[in-house]
């Protein structure tokens, strides 16, 4: 590596924020990009460790060191080839990816990981601002046509790579805009929509075909769509929420994460006009789940003026640092405070909601709920009720950010008949398709509820699969 010493003499730095009393008055993005010097500082702190297991901790299998050696040299050029060989967007893993390379980095056997997703920002935003990155269509086309339904992570990367590979790319999307939760779901503050749009334009530059509004299944009949392709990739995502069966879920107030969220991105896109229909303005808020929906509610409801905030959370508070159970390289399962949480707020854990009271309008005014001790029955998580811990605490919305439970139920899947996995869950072989010839799946939809990085993953090795099946013969 470029200095041998550098993780001895330099400390890993977080990541410069804007201040939170001027970050809450607006929906830009919350991070800075670290100065020149420092990010040298910073990649000269990748050891050169003989097994990285960044690698490991990495489903895209991103080629850390290299690419951190050639930015301490100052190879900015070659660091950005290297990063997009494996990554197809490494803008967005650059903000939201919650970094298993970190957990898995040597370095943090007994000091702080190096930041390797600043790097990797830093990277990809510095060949943007000098205009090495620029449309690349293919030299050859195949005439192979390949449908992609949905344009989360996982379908956009399976596109981009058909379409390298020279065949006729047409991505689905059944919202107005192409994005998936990239668009609706990820808050402004963590994904300017300008950066998505920025790689969309590259894209279609490139002959990736763009329909959104389409909602296959709906709008066009599953048998058409395998008439006129080659292949078909699902990839629309775990969209289904996970409800809470309580008394007074009913009640006026009570809201999906995702209905919110996609609420407020749809009125920094300007198309909302007057008073939102969810809006933490004023209010009481209260958000059941601790994940990033959570805290990505967190952020929104700060920056909507919230009376007060108070986040729930089944499990108990994680540790600060990794439990015995929990050893390295494994994705540490430690106590985390995300921007969103240093804006303000109140988490509370080990708590279960038991039901929610209204007033006489039928809007919700109260959460009710007691402390839990988690357990197992029959090796499944279970958690009893601590006795005399019953509280509630003002509710004026509540947003349930509890996860989701597989993809949405649809039209498409029933007219396909593929088969479903126990856990709701589309099913696939080794080679990513479906029992149904020349119909593939990727991402979440086939997965369950998981990362970025493994959605974006799925695609680039699914598209990988799809190329074969069409070139044959």
């Amino acid at each position: 590596m470029g200095k041998a010493t550098g993780f001895i003499e330099f400390a890993r730095l977080k990541s410069p924020a804007r201040p939170v009393t001027e970050r809450v008055g607006d929906f830009r993005h919350v991070q800075l990009p670290f100065a020149a010097e420092e990010l040298t500082r910073q990649s000269a702190r990748c050891m050169d460790c003989g097994v990285p297991f960044c690698h490991q901790g990495c489903p895209l299998g991103n080629q850390i060191p290299e690419w951190n050696d050639l930015v301490y040299r100052g190879a900015w050029r070659a660091a950005i080839d290297r990063l997009h060989a494996t990554n197809n967007f490494p803008e967005f893993t650059g903000l939201l990816c919650p970094a298993p390379c970190e957990g898995a980095c040597v370095l943090a056997l007994n000091r702080d990981a190096v930041t390797i997703k600043s790097i990797e920002l830093a990277i990809v935003d510095r060949a943007f601002e000098e205009g090495w990155i620029v449309p690349e269509p293919p030299v050859v086309r195949t005439w192979k046509k390949v449908a992609v339904i949905g344009s989360g992570p996982a379908g956009l990367a399976a596109a981009a790579e058909l379409n390298r590979a020279g065949h006729t790319v047409t991505v689905f999307e059944k919202a107005d805009r192409i994005g998936g939760l990239l668009r609706y779901g990820i808050p402004e503050f963590k994904l300017e929509k300008r950066v998505l749009d920025r790689r969309l334009e590259l894209l279609e530059a490139e002959g990736v075909v763009f329909r959104p509004g389409v909602h296959v299944g709906v709008d066009v009949a599953a048998a058409d769509l395998r008439r006129d392709f080659d292949a078909v990739l699902l990839a629309g995502g775990a969209g289904q929420p996970r409800d809470l069966a309580v008394p007074g879920r009913e009640l006026q107030g009570v809201h999906f994460a995702m209905e919110y969220l996609t609420e407020q991105n749809r009125a920094c896109e300007g198309d909302v006009r007057g008073t939102q229909a969810i809006s933490a303005a004023g209010k009481h808020v209260v958000i059941i789940g601790g994940g990033d929906t959570g805290a990505d509610c967190l952020g929104t409801a700060h920056r909507q003026g919230a009376r007060s905030v108070t986040q729930l959370e089944l499990m108990p508070q994680p540790p600060a640092e990794r439990a015995a159970d929990n050893p390295w390289p494994l994705w540490p399962h430690v106590f985390r405070t995300s921007s969103a949480h240093e804006e303000g707020g109140e988490r509370q854990y080990a708590v279960a909601t038991t039901h929610f009271s209204g007033d006489p309008d039928g809007r919700v005014h109260r959460l009710h709920g007691h402390r839990v001790r988690p357990g197992s029955n029959g090796g499944r998580p279970a958690f009893a009720a601590e006795s005399g811990t019953d509280f509630d605490i003002p509710a004026d919305l509540v947003l349930l950010a509890m996860g989701f439970t597989g993809p949405e139920k649809s039209r498409l899947i029933d007219e396909l008949e593929v088969t479903m996995t126990d856990r709701g869950t589309v099913w696939r072989d080794d080679g990513w398709q479906t029992n149904v010839p020349g119909v593939f799946a990727a991402g979440d939809l086939q997965r369950g509820q998981s990362l970025i990085v493994w959605a974006i993953a799925d695609g680039r090795q699914a598209a990988a699969a799809i190329d074969r099946y069409v070139s044959r013969g």
